[in-house]
C-alpha cells in the first residue's frame, strides 16, 4: 500500500466504493487522514462498512463541513454530461476534487529514496486503443530484463494497493481518459500515448475534450520521455508540442505502417519488421512476423510503443526481443484460445468499438466473424472498408440485425446468442480460416462486461476443441 501524504489529521471524503475507492480508503487512512466514505450503491456502503470505515452521506448539505478535498471514482462524471450532484456541491464550494490517480502521484517519493543507487521510476500508457497490452508488455519485459517491476491502473491492482518502492523499480501504470482527466498530480519518467480514436465523447464533451485529458498525462508535469503515436494527426501535434526540435529524443515517435524519417528517435514497424533509428541511423531491427502473442498491425504498434518505453530505460534490444516472443498476450484481446483441424479461435471481446474491431478484422486473412451487442452510434457502417477478409459473419445480441443490414454483401447469419454463433462457425470452418470474436459493441445487452463474454466465447471454443 501506499499511504497517501499530505492529509494527516484532516478529513478527505471519498465517493465511489469500487476497487479504486476502497484501495483509497485504506491508503488515506494509512496516511493519517480521516476517509468520509460515501456510494449511491447499498451492496458498496455494505462492503465499505464490513471492513470498518464509517459511511458519511455526502449529498447531505452539511457533508463538506471541515473536508480538505473530495477523491472520487474515475466512473464517475465530474464534467459532462453533467457533474454527479456531490461532485457539483464540491465545486461550488471550493472544494479540491481529485482521483486516486493524483494520489498516487503526490505519495509515491519517499524520503528513503535518497539512500537508493537507482532511482525507481513510472511509466504511464494512456490513448484509445492498445494501452493494456502495452502496459502489460512493457511490464513483461522488465520482468525479463530483471528489472523490479509493479502494475497497475486500469490493469492488475489499483494505484494506491502496490507495495512501497524498492531501488530500481519501474511501476507502470494504465490510465484511461477518466483517470487522466481529473488527476491533479500527473508526474510519471515515462509517458506514452498510443493512438487515438472516437470514445467516451458524451463524457468528455466531444473529441476535442476526450484529446484534451489525454494531453493532460504530458502537459502538467513533464515527463523526461515522451513516446508518442504518430499515425494519427493529434499524435503528431502532440510531439510537436513536446519537441524542441527534429533532433530532440525526449520524444520517442512511433508507428504501425511508415517509416518514420528525421534526426530524432523513431521506433516503427513495417511489413512484420520493427525498426529503431536514432539520429538517421538503424540501430537494431525486430522480425515480430513469428511472435506469437503479437498478431496483426494494431499489436505491431503496441510493440514499438513498449519497445520505445523500455529502450529509454535503457534495455537492451536482444532482450526486448527475448521477451516479445516469450509474452503470450493479454485475455480478450487477439488471445488465440485454440486451434483444431487448422482452424484458429481467437478472443478479442475488447474490441468493442469500431477502431479496435478493425485492428483486429485486418490482423487475418480469411475470418468467421463473430460480432454483435449493444450496438454504438453509427454501429458497423465504419468497418465496411475492411470486411475483405471476412468469409462469414455470424451476428449476436441486441443489435445483430442492425448489423445484418450494415454489412452490404458480406454473407452473415443472425444467430443472436454465442453458443449459437460458436457452432456455426465452428461447423462452418475449414482449415486456415479463423473464428475471430471482434464484437464492435458493448456488452452490456447479454453480459455484464466484455470479460464475461470472452470468458463465455473461450468456454464454448473449448468445449468444442477439447
Amino acid at each position: 500500500m501506499i499511504p497517501v501524504r499530505g492529509y494527516e489529521g484532516r478529513k478527505v471524503a471519498v465517493l465511489g466504493l469500487g476497487r479504486s475507492g476502497l484501495a483509497t480508503a485504506r491508503a488515506l487512512a494509512a496516511g493519517g487522514a480521516e476517509a468520509l466514505l460515501w456510494d449511491d450503491s447499498p451492496e458498496a456502503r455494505a462492503k465499505a462498512e464490513a471492513e470498518g470505515f464509517t459511511l458519511t452521506d455526502l449529498t447531505r448539505a452539511t457533508a463538506f463541513e471541515g473536508v480538505a478535498a473530495l477523491i472520487t471514482s474515475p466512473g464517475i462524471p465530474h464534467l459532462y454530461p453533467t457533474p454527479n450532484k456531490v461532485i457539483a456541491r464540491a465545486l461550488d464550494l471550493g472544494v479540491p476534487v481529485d482521483n486516486d490517480i493524483g494520489l498516487f502521484f503526490r505519495s509515491w517519493a519517499l524520503p528513503e529514496w535518497d539512500n537508493f543507487d537507482q532511482m525507481p521510476k513510472v511509466v504511464a500508457v494512456t490513448g484509445s486503443n492498445g494501452k493494456s497490452t502495452t502496459t502489460a508488455l512493457i511490464h513483461h519485459i522488465l520482468k525479463v530484463a530483471g528489472r523490479p517491476t509493479q502494475m497497475a491502473g486500469n490493469i492488475g491492482r489499483g494505484v494506491l494497493d502496490i507495495d512501497p518502492a524498492v531501488a530500481g523499480e519501474v511501476v507502470v501504470l494504465e490510465l484511461s481518459s477518466y483517470q487522466t482527466d481529473l488527476a491533479r498530480a500527473l508526474t510519471p519518467d515515462v509517458a506514452v500515448f498510443t493512438n487515438l480514436s472516437p470514445d467516451h465523447l458524451d463524457r468528455h464533451g466531444g473529441m476535442g475534450g476526450y484529446f484534451a485529458a489525454k494531453r493532460r498525462l504530458f502537459a502538467e508535469g513533464g515527463p523526461d520521455r515522451a513516446v508518442i503515436g504518430v499515425d494519427e494527426v493529434e499524435g503528431r501535434y502532440l510531439a510537436n508540442q513536446l519537441s524542441e526540435g527534429p533532433g530532440d529524443d525526449r520524444v520517442i515517435r512511433i508507428s504501425s505502417g511508415q517509416k518514420l524519417e528525421g534526426a530524432g528517435w523513431s521506433v516503427f514497424a513495417r511489413k512484420g519488421f520493427l525498426s529503431e533509428y536514432r539520429r538517421g541511423k538503424q540501430i537494431a531491427s525486430i522480425d515480430l512476423r513469428e511472435v506469437s502473442g503479437l498478431p496483426g498491425a494494431h499489436n505491431h504498434q503496441n510493440a514499438c510503443a513498449a519497445y520505445a518505453a523500455v529502450r529509454s530505460l535503457g534495455v537492451a534490444p536482444k532482450l526486448i526481443e527475448q521477451a516479445f516472443h516469450s509474452f503470450e498476450g493479454l485475455p480478450h484481446r487477439s488471445q488465440l484460445i485454440g486451434e483444431r483441424g487448422g482452424v484458429r479461435f481467437v478472443n478479442d471481446s475488447k474490441a468493442t468499438n469500431v477502431d479496435s474491431a478493425a485492428k483486429a478484422l485486418q490482423a487475418f486473412s480469411r475470418i468467421r466473424w463473430i460480432a454483435g451487442g449493444l450496438g454504438k452510434e453509427g454501429g458497423i457502417v465504419g468497418l465496411v472498408p475492411d470486411l475483405g477478409a471476412v468469409v462469414k459473419a455470424y451476428l449476436i445480441g441486441h443489435s445483430a440485425r442492425d448489423f445484418a443490414l450494415q454489412l452490404g454483401d458480406t454473407p452473415h447469419e443472425i444467430c443472436e446468442t454465442m453458443e449459437r454463433a460458436v457452432a456455426r462457425a465452428a461447423e462452418e470452418a475449414v482449415a486456415g480460416e479463423v473464428v475471430l470474436l471482434a464484437p464492435a459493441a458493448a456488452s452490456f445487452d447479454q453480459y455484464p462486461n466484455f470479460e464475461k463474454r470472452g470468458e463465455d466465447f473461450t468456454a464454448r471454443v473449448k468445449a468444442l476443441i477439447g
